[in-house]
């Protein structure tokens, strides 16, 4: 990962669950980690990875569009900070 996207805030955090597999993959187990908004990727990444040592984290602008299917290891971060002035170069 890059400065720019290890300095990113994200603002909203979610799991994609399905009705019918949700309470017999997780169960026991974080679904949401709230405690991670405002902070850096790379640290709600530990955290995340902490409590959920399998999960496929993917790191998405916040808007874009995402399948619908579910994944009981997929970890969904939404970002939408500048953490740097843009420039050309």
């Amino acid at each position: 990962m890059n400065t720019f996207t290890t300095s990113l805030t994200f603002l909203l955090l979610f799991l994609i669950m399905s009705s019918s597999g949700e309470a017999e993959e997780c169960a026991g187990g974080k679904t949401s980690w709230p405690e991670v908004v405002g902070k850096s990727v790379e640290e709600a990444k530990k955290v995340i990875l902490k409590d959920k040592p399998d999960a496929d984290i993917v790191v998405l602008p916040r808007g874009s569009p995402v399948t619908m299917d579910y994944r009981s290891n997929r970890v969904r971060i939404f970002v939408d900070t500048v953490a740097e002035t843009p420039h050309v170069g």
